[in-house]
C-alpha cells in the first residue's frame, strides 16, 4: 500500500509540476478547472447531491463563473462599447475583492473546528449550506490558483505547492515520531499537535529556502530594510498558509466522517479521491493569494 501511495504521488507531482511550468496561462486554468470539476462530483457524493437536476445546476454554477473570470476583461471591453462607458474598464481588478469571502470562510472554519470540533459532528447542516460551501471553496481555489499563475508566474505557484506538500510530509513524519496529543481526535484521529508543529516548522524552512534561492543581494541594496520586511512577511504568510491548509484538511475530514466514508473517492490508487489529495490546497490557495497581494501592496506603498 505504501509503495502504491508513493508511486501515485510521484506521478501526480510530475504531472502537476509539468503543468505549472510548461502550460500557457489559459491551458493551466483549464487544467485546474478539470481537477476542480472532478472534485465537484466527489463533493456532491459526500453531501448527497444525488439528483441529475441538482448535479447539473451545481456544475453549471461552477463553469459559468469560471468562464466569466477567464474572459472578465473581454466582458468589460464589450460592456464598455455597448454602454458607451469607457470607465467601466477601470473595474478590471474588481474580482480581487472576492478573495475576502473564502479567506473569511476558512478562518471561521478553523476557529469552529478548534473550539467545537466534536459538536460539529452532531450538527445536521442544511443541504443548501453544504452545496453553497462546496461551490465557494471549489470555485475560489480554482480562481485564485489561476490568478496566482497568471499574475505572479509559475515560480510562485510552484513555491505554494512545495509549501503545502512539504507541510503534509513533515506533519506525517513528525506525528509518527513525536505525536501524542490529538489535534482533533473525533474528526481525524491520525492528526496530532506535534505533527502540526512539524508542518509549521517546514513552512518556516521553505520561506528561508526561498530567500536563499533568490540570494541576499537585496540586503545590500538601496533599501535593505525593505528586503528584510519582505522576508519576514513571506515567512509569516507561509506559516499561516500551512495552518489554514491543516484545518482545510480537517474540514474535508469532517464532511467525510459525517458521511461515514474514509475517502472521497477511488480515482487515485492508494490515495482515494481527488479531494483527498487537494483538500489542503483548496483551503490554502485563496489565503496565500490574499497574502501575496497584501505583501505586494506594502512594498509599493
Amino acid at each position: 500500500m505504501l509503495l502504491k501511495r508513493i508511486l501515485t504521488a510521484l506521478v501526480l507531482a510530475t504531472v502537476v509540476v509539468t503543468a505549472v511550468l510548461l502550460l500557457p496561462t489559459l491551458y493551466f486554468s483549464l487544467f485546474i478547472a478539470v481537477i476542480t470539476l472532478i472534485a465537484a462530483f466527489e463533493w456532491m457524493a459526500l453531501t448527497d447531491v444525488n439528483t441529475l437536476t441538482r448535479k447539473i445546476l451545481f456544475v453549471t454554477f461552477l463553469i459559468v463563473p469560471m468562464l466569466g473570470v477567464t474572459y472578465w476583461t473581454v466582458l468589460l471591453e464589450l460592456l464598455s462599447e455597448a454602454l458607451e462607458w469607457p470607465e467601466i474598464k477601470d473595474y478590471s481588478d474588481a474580482l480581487e475583492w472576492f478573495v475576502i469571502a473564502p479567506v473569511l470562510f476558512w478562518v471561521l472554519t478553523m476557529v469552529l473546528i478548534r473550539k467545537a470540533g466534536p459538536q460539529l459532528l452532531n450538527i445536521e447542516f442544511k443541504s443548501r449550506l453544504k452545496t453553497f460551501s462546496g461551490w465557494l471553496v471549489l470555485l475560489s481555489a480554482w480562481m485564485f490558483l489561476s490568478k496566482l499563475r497568471a499574475y505572479y508566474g509559475p515560480g510562485m505557484v510552484l513555491y505554494f505547492l512545495i509549501l503545502i506538500w512539504a507541510a503534509d510530509i513533515s506533519a506525517f513524519f513528525a506525528g509518527k515520531k513525536w505525536g501524542k496529543d490529538k489535534l482533533a481526535a473525533e474528526i481525524s484521529p491520525g492528526k496530532t499537535v506535534q505533527g502540526m508543529y512539524g508542518a509549521l516548522a517546514s513552512a518556516l524552512i521553505c520561506s528561508i529556502g526561498l530567500r536563499v534561492y533568490y540570494g541576499f543581494d537585496a540586503f545590500q541594496g538601496e533599501q535593505p530594510e525593505l528586503a528584510v520586511l519582505m522576508t519576514i512577511d513571506l515567512a509569516i504568510l507561509s506559516i499561516l498558509t500551512v495552518l489554514i491548509s491543516i484545518y482545510g484538511d480537517l474540514f474535508f475530514s469532517l464532511i467525510k466522517r459525517k458521511k461515514g466514508v474514509k475517502d472521497s473517492g477511488t480515482l487515485l490508487p492508494g490515495h482515494g479521491g481527488i479531494l483527498d489529495r487537494v483538500d489542503s490546497i483548496i483551503a490554502a490557495a485563496p489565503f496565500f493569494y490574499a497574502g501575496i497581494i497584501l505583501i505586494g501592496r506594502s512594498v509599493f506603498a
